[in-house]
């Protein structure tokens, strides 16, 4: 099986790495993963133009695919999870399970892949991020199953949907940050859908709608977290994945032997052997793992805003298959919270993104050399369209560079950037090569210093 993921994991990690900036004189996207040649050129420009037609249809062919198969898996495991549940009803030893998946697989299949290796981090900041992070990987997991146990897959999806309410309420409590007010309207209809399909959910359970809250509240956190543990370390997003989770069942395997395991020993599906039982189980493990891998590896070939969108459109799709497999009752007003609190979240995506790009609009302050800029025509014409060829040479210095916070963004680099428009040559748009100097660290993940737990 590894074998077989090899080639096209290695296929797209070098899809990755190739894909360059757009033909517009606007700039194009950012390289998507280290090594990857960032020029935006118009055709005849400088070496690294944009990809051709196979290129992009290539390209366009494998996020549709990834995204169908992220949708299938992760539909599917939360499927499999609640009939597991509904028969084998110990949410801490479905966790352990999962923990024990990631633990188990990552290692070899991300050497295999070539996923780049630890990095050193000091005790102290060990116990002071990554254990609290491993900690609250395994509590929202666990709370996160308890919901799937007690309420429908559909209603506890709808649930989580109030995510971005947790993640703007705790971003400003702990990291002090504000948003506009297009971000805090969005959150209107999520918590108007979520309040619909509360009060229409003909399932309801007091217990499972709390946990939904907390594992939704847990994963918010672990998001916030993550992000600043990637930044000031470096480390790879799918390494951290490895360590919180190898992390989490060494430190609650005591927890569960004491509280889960003589319980589940004495389990009829344990105590006669029901293969059915443990192969579910194992499937289980397996889907959530494959599950994170995907939605990894989506994230790394798009923009963060389609991805949101993306995981916003897998969310309904995980709802309609569990309705549709599983069979619960529903009115349509409940259809109708759970759609209102899918299209706000889809708002508050939509209002984030252009929250950050207005942050980001204008990363550097405009710093003339001394001299002034170094202008050269050539022999042949005077007028501005007449074959002149201008080089200008400008020394930039990012806004945030007196203690301010780092945007995610690709111009982080702090140091001389050359600027030559073409105009006599083909009609090419401007090339800006970037030089990061030793003073800014910028972590090579490819997530934008997020960390998404699903």
């Amino acid at each position: 099986m590894a074998m077989l993921l090899k080639r096209p994991i290695g296929t797209l990690v070098n899809g990755l790495r190739s894909v360059g900036g757009g033909s517009s004189r606007n700039g194009g996207n950012a390289p998507l993963l280290d090594g990857g040649g960032y020029a935006a050129s118009g055709g005849g420009g400088g070496g690294g133009g944009p990809p051709g037609t196979d290129g992009n249809m290539r390209q366009t062919l494998t996020i549709v695919f990834l995204c169908i198969l992220w949708y299938i898996v992760s539909s599917s495991n939360n499927v499999i999870g609640k009939m597991i549940l509904s028969e084998f009803p110990y949410p801490m030893t479905v966790t352990m399970i999962q923990l024990t998946s990631i633990t188990v697989y990552s290692g070899p299949f991300f050497n295999l892949w070539g996923v780049r290796k630890y990095v050193d981090i000091s005790w102290r900041y060990y116990f002071s991020f990554i254990v609290p992070l491993a900690l609250g990987k395994f509590l929202a997991s666990v709370t996160s199953h308890i919901s799937i146990w007690k309420v429908p897959v559909s209603y506890a999806h709808t649930v989580k949907a109030t995510m971005p309410l947790f993640t703007v309420i705790l971003s400003r409590l702990i990291m002090r940050e504000r948003q506009t007010k297009a971000v805090y309207l969005s959150l209107v209809p999520i918590i108007v859908g979520v309040g619909i399909a509360t009060l229409t959910e003909l399932s309801f359970d007091v217990i499972g709608l709390i946990s939904a809250l907390i594992a939704t509240m847990g994963f918010s956190l672990q998001n916030i977290f993550s992000k600043k543990v990637l930044k000031e370390t470096g480390v790879h997003h799918l390494r951290l994945l490895h360590i919180l989770g190898r992390l989490a069942l060494f430190m609650f395997l005591p927890v569960w032997i004491y509280v889960d395991l003589f319980n589940v020993m004495k389990h009829p599906s344990i105590v006669t052997g029901d293969y059915r039982v443990i192969a579910l189980l194992f499937t289980d493990g397996v889907l959530n793992w494959l599950q994170n891998i995907l939605a990894f590896s989506v994230l790394s070939l798009v923009t963060p805003l389609t991805y949101a969108v993306a995981s916003a459109s897998k969310r309904i799709f995980v709802i309609a298959i569990s309705l549709f497999v599983l069979g619960n009752p529903v009115t349509w007003l409940n259809v109708l919270g759970m759609l209102v609190a899918i299209l706000g979240v889809l708002c508050y995506n939509r209002a984030k993104y252009f929250a950050r790009r207005q942050e980001t609009l204008l990363p550097y302050a405009y710093k003339e050399p001394a001299g002034g800029p170094n202008i050269s025509s050539s022999a042949t014409g005077n007028g501005v369209g007449g074959g002149k060829r201008y080089q200008q040479q400008y020394q930039y210095a990012p806004l945030h560079a007196n203690g301010g916070s780092v945007p995610d963004n690709v111009l982080l680099a702090n140091g001389t950037s050359t600027m030559t428009s073409l105009a006599g040559s083909g009609g090419g748009a401007a090339t800006i090569p970037i030089t990061v100097s030793s003073g800014v660290t910028t972590p090579s993940n490819t997530t934008n210093g997020r960390l998404l737990f699903v």
